[in-house]
């Protein structure tokens, strides 16, 4: 299955993103599993990780010029998440 574009995105705490795909379904992506990486070292610094832009076209998220995810890593990789809130 070919993941959905990206529609919005934020970060709830230091390591967590929520991401809501054009299909409207929303998973929770946990960055822990890469901080081990030299790459995603960068993240740790909680300003640096909220601090990120959707790629035009919705193909994936962009810190800098050297740290994005795509979007079918945050798709394979999260987990599905349903928010209490748009439940009401």
């Amino acid at each position: 299955m070919k993941p959905e574009r990206i529609i919005s995105a934020k970060a709830i705490d230091s390591k967590t993103l929520i991401v809501k795909f054009a299909n409207f379904e929303t998973k929770k992506y946990d960055i822990s599993r890469l901080l081990n990486n030299p790459m995603f070292a960068s993240l740790r610094n909680p300003s640096f990780f909220k601090n990120f832009r959707i790629e035009p076209g919705g193909y994936g998220l962009v810190w800098n010029d050297e740290i994005d995810l795509s979007e079918y890593e945050l798709w394979q990789h999260g987990v599905d998440f349903i928010d209490d809130q748009e439940k009401s």
